[in-house]
């Protein structure tokens, strides 16, 4: 097969078939432990390149929308954003799609792009009314890239309006307009059917936790223990096991969770425990959003005029006003988004907990959630029987269902510690 220079096939499905590895270099290095993945992305990044060009009929390779499906922390969204580079780089005919070193590369990577649109959902769904506005701009051609691209994380969010909004522009898609989703699932709570069916999937797995480490250590300079110890311990959450390594109030917030379950001697732990989970996620929400909400306010009140003098500041600075609680509405939401995001963090770490405990007891040697909790996760084993410990991870995952139903935050966990400590 006919090679380009730097070795890779320039046929994108024989080298989709084939078991080559694929490169870790350009775009694709940020896309962690998915190789098949990376490997089917980049023969329809070359495909749509001989597309653009007029030098070969469309193979199959390449498609108009595409659903990236994954566990949390898997890089559904990373790996859109690569594809998303790669249908846009600008290297010569023959190189790799996605190098990494072009302008069009850098631009889709830092989010200013002007044919990539990306839509992060910041509140608790995707309205349709964002959905319509995008619907219009990814009708439009391509400004200065070779596609137009549509980048939506957390398609789950996605309201039933947004999705039928959605559905017909993908049943009818523009010239040069590509869709790209990304949700945890392709189930129909996730992502409904009509929409599923006429998208490709990607599906990701769970990253091994060697390369997670790996990536910790060269990338982001973690010494090796402790890189080993947040990719044993982050559940194969890279964004996770980024944090844990590098920042200590999410370690701590992390062992004030996992000493819940054996921490529960008298009734009244029940609402303190409660009240510290719910408090925590609170502060984290905040401190996440803080500084960002006050910067919006100001870059608003100065785009309204706010501080000028004349004729017209009257009119001006009602109109700021009611921008401001438009405004306050959804950074609100947003709040309301990230305080759940990280009472769901510590949920799943409680449920990793009970999961640890019924591996022990069965005597599996599948590897622990939380290695470093071996000797708790032991001594709870030897006092709880295994349906104790298996009605202690339902009330944990319905807490989760709880939330998902907008239940009060203190009330939903308020009832889930006290069957923990039952």
């Amino acid at each position: 097969m006919e090679r380009s220079e730097a070795g890779y096939a320039l046929d994108p499905i024989e080298e989709a078939r084939s078991g080559v590895t694929p490169p870790t270099t350009g775009v694709w290095s940020d896309v962690v432990g998915q190789p098949d993945v990376v490997r089917g992305l980049l023969a329809a990044a070359r495909a749509a390149g001989l597309r653009v060009r007029g030098e070969s009929a469309d193979t199959g390779a390449m498609t108009h929308a595409w659903l990236f499906t994954g566990p949390p922390g898997s890089g559904r969204s990373v790996a859109a954003r690569a594809f998303a580079a790669a249908l846009e780089c600008t290297a010569p005919a023959g190189n790799m799609p996605g190098c990494g070193e072009c302008s069009a590369c850098r631009t889709v990577l830092t989010g200013t792009h002007a044919d990539v649109q990306v839509v992060v959902p910041e509140g608790l769904s995707i309205s349709v009314s964002e959905m319509r506005s995008l619907v219009q701009a990814a009708a439009r051609r391509p400004a200065t890239g070779h596609w137009r691209v549509v980048l939506i994380e957390d398609a789950d969010r996605l309201t039933e309006g947004a999705g039928n909004a959605l559905l017909k522009v993908i049943e009818e898609p523009p010239d040069r307009t590509v869709f790209l989703l990304c949700a945890p699932s392709d189930h129909p709570q996730d992502v409904p059917v009509t929409i599923r069916s006429r998208c490709r999937p990607v599906q990701l797995r769970t990253p091994l936790a060697g390369s997670i480490a790996e990536v910790l250590r060269e990338r982001d300079g973690v010494p090796d223990e402790l890189a080993r110890w947040a990719a044993s311990v982050c559940g194969g959450h890279i964004g996770r096991a980024r944090r844990l390594a590098t920042d200590p109030q999410a370690r701590e917030r992390r062992e004030a969770v996992l000493r819940i379950p054996v921490g529960l001697s008298r009734f009244s732990d029940v609402f303190s425990a409660a009240g510290e989970l719910v408090r925590t996620a609170e502060a984290e929400a905040t401190e996440a959003n803080e500084s960002r909400n006050e910067a919006e306010k100001e870059e608003l009140r100065t785009a309204m005029g706010a501080g000028g003098t004349g004729k017209g500041t009257a009119s001006a600075t009602r109109g700021a006003n009611a921008a401001i609680k438009e405004l306050e509405r959804k950074q609100k939401s947003r709040a309301t988004r990230s305080q759940r995001d990280a009472l769901d963090l510590a949920l799943m770490d409680l449920a990793g907990f009970y999961r640890d405990v019924l591996v022990t007891r069965f005597g599996s040697a599948a590897p622990l959630n939380h290695p470093d909790c071996a000797r708790d996760v032991s001594k709870a084993a030897a006092e709880w029987t295994s349906e104790s410990t298996l009605r202690r991870l339902e009330a944990v995952l319905d807490c989760r269902s709880a939330l998902a139903r907008n239940v009060k935050p203190l009330f939903a966990v308020e009832a889930m510690v006290a069957t923990l400590h039952q």
